[in-house]
């Protein structure tokens, strides 16, 4: 018996061929008038159901990612980069990098790229046939702080730990509670031992994620788990963000103008100064160590001059005996490790 149109259109509903059911009119119309072998007929309507489940399953497991946008690899520009290649990510585009639970963390400057990469590594992911999520480190700690304290931890982690990548953008850009070690640590550990693949994004060094997460032996654990079927890749270059300024030349330029830094003493530079007692503190004042922008900027605001001054290698000779106690005292405040 050959079903009417109204029940083969039923049949189609009951099979959950969606697709099928929307397209087989004019297909038909189209094979008549083209004298399609029922064969053809047949391959391109199946072929038209399998193109649109895919299409629906990238658009659902996007979405479920909740990207803040959507970015491929064909739209990231390797120009500016020095060292990174389209070359050196062909494991992470692949499908092993998910089988295999590998793990990337892509350091570098704000505006480098590193989020735009690591969207477009999950969303090729996503087409291999896996799922992915995204969340920002701030996100997923303040998070799983405030499921720990409500008693749900164990609930809340499921998110993080059951998808086959997780992305965590922005290590070190805000400040954390005093238990983001323990929170990371909770899904880092769990996705370690499950083989699941992770992306970190950061613009703080692997040594400074003890600092950044509050504490040092957890946060050398998490790295340690992460790069143990990870790697590490920096990029650098100019801000994609603001190239178009050119920025980062004229910032270049300035910080090879000595003789133009601002001045908090009055009193010229000498021709050949003497160096100044270096102790681990002024060591971080006169800039031979690293100097975080918060310190920079509260140095800036209690002298009236600029973060750059201090950022610089001149600042300490620019500094009597009282003007460098006084910033010592503030670098200790801000860095209390340094200073012991």
């Amino acid at each position: 018996m050959i079903p009417a149109d109204d029940e083969l259109d039923a049949l189609l509903k009951r099979l959950h061929l969606a697709s099928a059911r929307r397209i087989w009119p004019k297909l038909v119309e189209r094979a008549e008038k083209e004298q399609w072998s029922y064969r053809d007929f047949l391959g391109i309507l199946v072929a038209e159901e399998i193109a649109q489940r895919q299409q629906t399953r990238l658009q659902r497991l996007s979405r479920r990612a909740v990207f803040p946008f959507l970015k491929t690899i064909d739209d990231f520009d390797f120009t500016y980069q020095s060292t990174l290649r389209l070359s050196l990510l062909g494991s992470a585009l692949s499908s092993d990098f998910i089988t295999e639970g590998r793990c990337l963390i892509l350091s570098g400057k704000p505006g480098r790229g590193k989020t735009h990469l690591a969207i477009a590594i999950a969303y090729r992911a996503i087409q291999n046939g896996f799922d992915a999520v995204f969340t920002t480190a701030a996100q997923l700690i303040d998070e799983l702080s405030a499921a720990f304290r409500a008693g749900g931890l164990a609930a809340a982690l499921a998110p993080y730990t059951h998808p086959a990548l997780l992305v965590v953008d922005e290590v070190g850009y805000l400040t954390y509670g005093t238990d983001a070690a323990n929170m990371l640590f909770h899904v880092v550990n769990d996705r370690h031992r499950r083989k699941r693949s992770m992306i970190f994004t950061t613009n703080k060094s692997l040594n400074a994620w003890g600092r950044v997460l509050h504490d040092e032996d957890l946060a050398q654990a998490i790295v340690d788990r992460v790069l143990e079927r990870g790697r590490l890749l920096t990029l650098d270059g100019p801000s994609i963000r603001t190239k178009h300024l050119g920025l980062d030349e004229a910032q270049a330029g300035a910080s090879n103008q000595g003789a133009d830094l601002a001045r908090i003493s009055g009193i010229a530079r000498p021709e050949f100064p003497e160096p100044p007692p270096v102790t681990r503190v002024s060591e971080i004042v006169n800039g031979r160590r690293g100097i975080t922008a918060d310190t920079a900027l509260r140095l800036a605001r209690y002298f009236g001059t600029t973060p750059e001054f201090w950022m610089s290698l001149q600042a300490a000779y620019d500094l009597d005996a009282v003007q460098r106690a006084s910033a010592e005292r503030i670098v200790r405040d801000v860095h209390p490790r340094e200073a012991a």
